[in-house]
C-alpha cells in the first residue's frame, strides 16, 4: 500500500501523505501527526514540533499533535457523571489528573488511503473504546480520523460514531504545536483570535462554575506573544462571512501566516511554557469541540451528548502561506 511503511525497531509503524512538495507523517499510534514540512522561505520548514521518536511518543511528553476524544483537554479529578450514573476514569489512583481523552495512545488503522500529485487523503479508525470495556467509559464509540493534504493546507476531521444501544459522552479536539521558520522561539510572533469570550479557570486548569467561567473580551490578540505565558481557551469565536472562524499566527518579519480554521467550538492556546523540551519553541493553537472538563458541566451536557447510533464529526484545517 503506498505511503505506509513499516518501520523498524521500535519505531511505530506511520503513514506517509505527499502532496508536491509537502509531506505528512502519521503514526498509527493515536494518528498522531509525526511532521509536516513544505518549502517556506527557500527552506523545508517541518511546522509541526512533534515527536522526535517512539519514546517520546510513548511517553506523550506535552501530547504533542495529539487527538483527542472522547474528551478535550481534562475531566475534573477524573471523574463524571452520565445520565444519572457517576463514572471514575482513573479507579484507585492517587494521582487525579487526566487530559486529553482516551486514544491518543491507542492503535489506529488505516482504513483509506489515495495519493495523488498534490493531493493525499488518509482515514484511519480506533476500535478502542466500542468494546465499552475502557477504564471509566462503558460506552461503545469508534473514533475515526481523516487527513486531506494539499500543498499548503492540512485539513483534519474526528469522528465519534455510537454503535451501541446508549447515549455517550464525547467530544474531540486537536492539540498541535506550531512554528514558523527561522524563529526559534514564539515570542517575537502575533496571535489573533476571533474570540469575544475568554474561559476562566482554576489552578488545576478547570474552568470555573458556571457562568463564572466566561469573561467578556472585546479582542483577543497578542502582537507580539512577548512573555506571555498562556494556558486558556476562547470561545464565542466570531465567523468571517463565509461562515469559518479563522485564527491567526503570523511572523511580522517574514510575513509567514498560518492560519487554524474551524467551523465551530472552541480555541484552546498554549505557550509551551511547561514543555520538558524546547519550551516556548512553538505554541500549541487547539480546535476543541468543546471546553475543558465539559464533562462535569451541566451548559455542555447537549453539546457532548452522542446518541445510539450516530456520527458527529469536528472538522478544522491549518493552512500555511509565505509572501
Amino acid at each position: 500500500m503506498s505511503g505506509a511503511d513499516d518501520t523498524s525497531g521500535t519505531a511505530p509503524r506511520t503513514v506517509t501523505l505527499v502532496a508536491a512538495d509537502s509531506e505528512v507523517v502519521i503514526s498509527l499510534i493515536g494518528a498522531t501527526p509525526l511532521s509536516w514540512t513544505l518549502p517556506l522561505l527557500g527552506q523545508v520548514t517541518d511546522i509541526l514540533d512533534g515527536y522526535r521518536d517512539a519514546e517520546e511518543l510513548a511517553a506523550q511528553g506535552g501530547v504533542r499533535n495529539g487527538v483527542m476524544a472522547p474528551f478535550c483537554n481534562r475531566v475534573a479529578d477524573g471523574r463524571y457523571t452520565f445520565d444519572g450514573v457517576t463514572h471514575d476514569l482513573l479507579p484507585g489512583a492517587h494521582d487525579r489528573t487526566i487530559y486529553h481523552g482516551l486514544v491518543r495512545t491507542e492503535p489506529f488503522v488505516l482504513v483509506e488511503l489515495e495519493q495523488r500529485e498534490r493531493e493525499a487523503t488518509a482515514l484511519f479508525r480506533c476500535d478502542a473504546l466500542a468494546t465499552g470495556r475502557a477504564t471509566g467509559y462503558p460506552y461503545e464509540v469508534v473514533v475515526e480520523v481523516s487527513y486531506r493534504l494539499t500543498t499548503d493546507t492540512l485539513e483534519m476531521a474526528v469522528t465519534g460514531r455510537n454503535v451501541g444501544d446508549v447515549a455517550a459522552p464525547f467530544a474531540a479536539g486537536w492539540h498541535p504545536y506550531f512554528r514558523l521558520p527561522s524563529r526559534t522561539v514564539i515570542d517575537g510572533l502575533h496571535l489573533t483570535l476571533p474570540a469575544t469570550v475568554a474561559i476562566l479557570a482554576d489552578e488545576a486548569l478547570i474552568p470555573l462554575p458556571g457562568d463564572d467561567a466566561y469573561e467578556e473580551r472585546a479582542e483577543v490578540s497578542w502582537k507580539p506573544l512577548g512573555g506571555s505565558v498562556i494556558d486558556a481557551a476562547f470561545g464565542a469565536l466570531r465567523p468571517d462571512d463565509d461562515g469559518i472562524i479563522r485564527t491567526v499566527l503570523e511572523d511580522p518579519e517574514s510575513g509567514v501566516r498560518l492560519t487554524v480554521s474551524q467551523e465551530r467550538g472552541l480555541v484552546h492556546v498554549f505557550t509551551g511554557d511547561t514543555l520538558d523540551r524546547d519550551r516556548r519553541a512553538s505554541i500549541a493553537i487547539e480546535p476543541v469541540e468543546v471546553m475543558t472538563d465539559a464533562w462535569g458541566r451541566p451548559d455542555c451536557a447537549t453539546a457532548i451528548r452522542l446518541e445510539p447510533a450516530t456520527a458527529r464529526r469536528f472538522s478544522f484545517a491549518t493552512t500555511v502561506t509565505a509572501p
